[in-house]
């Protein structure tokens, strides 16, 4: 029996070490397991997107349909000579001071614009009275009711005058400087009210055609016919004349380079009675901006008013001075 056990051990020796050594071993691609692709499926949502309406009192929004600009300024010119300067000269000192402010208001068909501009300046030469070398007061209203892309129904009101006495000056037989009032404040002053029909193809340009224009001239010195003939074209003793006129009025705003700016407005007044004896004015500004606050000033008025002068009256003026603008 002994002799059997033996035998059978002998033959099983083998086959039990060859399991040993295969439960020993570890099989490497076991370890190289992946999960499935998208092994949980999920749905994509699907996104929808909706208007809402809010009501304008709950959002607590403010729109402001103003806008305003600012600018004034200041230019001084001042020469000096002794008195042995072999080149002659004249001491002189020049002051000019300028305000700008217009406002604008749009909102869907409707729109209001005001420009008011106000300029005076003085010369003081040795030995000479003093001079005016500006002075106006212009004050410009316009309403707008929008009929097109391009054409609006407007009706203004503009008025025009100046701060103090002009003069003419002339000299006595003994060399003597004197001088004679020619107008003064409300002498003249002038006050046109317009309706009518504007084309506006952008910002830089507009034209107002004013078919029913009405114009006061008024003259509140009665005396100042002695010396100014023609008394601004005012009857002697009145102090104030009405006319029905055609009127052009045109715009012109733009920066041309970069820091130039041009602005010119052109008026043109012709009264039923008198078509073919046009009233006209012209006037130009260019502004060149050396830095923040110093620029140069180039301005050219034309005037034609046979009520004024049988001639056409310019003026021309170049000034460097100090401008500040609001907003910038």
């Amino acid at each position: 029996m002994l002799r059997v056990l033996r035998f059978l051990a002998f033959l099983l020796f083998p086959l039990v070490t060859i399991a040993q050594k295969k439960a020993d071993t570890i099989d490497v691609s076991l370890l190289k397991l992946y999960p499935k692709k998208n092994p949980l499926p999920v749905r994509r949502p699907v996104l929808q997107l909706q208007t809402v309406q809010l009501p304008e009192a709950d959002l607590k929004l403010k729109v402001n349909y103003w806008r305003n600009w600012v600018s004034f300024g200041i230019n001084i010119n001042q020469a000096a000579f002794s008195d042995n300067w072999s080149g002659g000269g004249v001491n002189s000192i020049a002051i000019g001071s300028l305000f700008n402010y217009k406002t604008d208001y749009t909102k869907d068909y409707k729109n209001y614009v005001s420009e008011l501009i106000l300029q005076y300046g003085k010369l003081k030469n040795r030995d000479q009275m003093q001079r005016k070398t500006n002075d106006r007061i212009f004050w410009d209203n316009k309403i707008g009711l929008k009929l097109s892309k391009n054409w609006n129904f407007f009706g203004s009101l503009n008025f025009e005058s100046q701060f103090d006495a002009g003069y003419n000056y002339s000299k006595t037989k003994a060399g003597e400087e004197v001088r004679t009032s020619i107008s003064k404040f409300m002498s003249p002053g002038y006050l046109t009210e317009s309706l009518g029909f504007e084309f506006k193809p952008g910002k830089a340009f507009s034209l107002r055609i004013g078919t029913g224009t009405a114009r006061q001239t008024f003259v509140l010195d009665t005396a100042l016919y002695r010396n100014n003939s023609k008394n601004f074209g005012v009857p002697v003793g009145k102090r104030m004349r009405n006319e029905l006129a055609f009127q052009l009025v045109t715009n012109y705003e733009k920066d041309v380079f970069e820091n130039v700016h041009l602005k010119a407005r052109y008026n043109m007044f012709a009264n039923y009675e008198k078509l073919n004896n046009m009233d006209s004015r012209l006037d130009v500004t260019v502004t060149a901006k050396v830095n923040r606050l110093v620029n140069v000033t180039v301005t050219g008025v034309g005037i034609y008013d046979d009520d004024q002068s049988d001639q056409i009256q310019a003026s021309q003026a170049l000034a460097l001075g100090l401008i500040y603008k609001f907003p910038r």
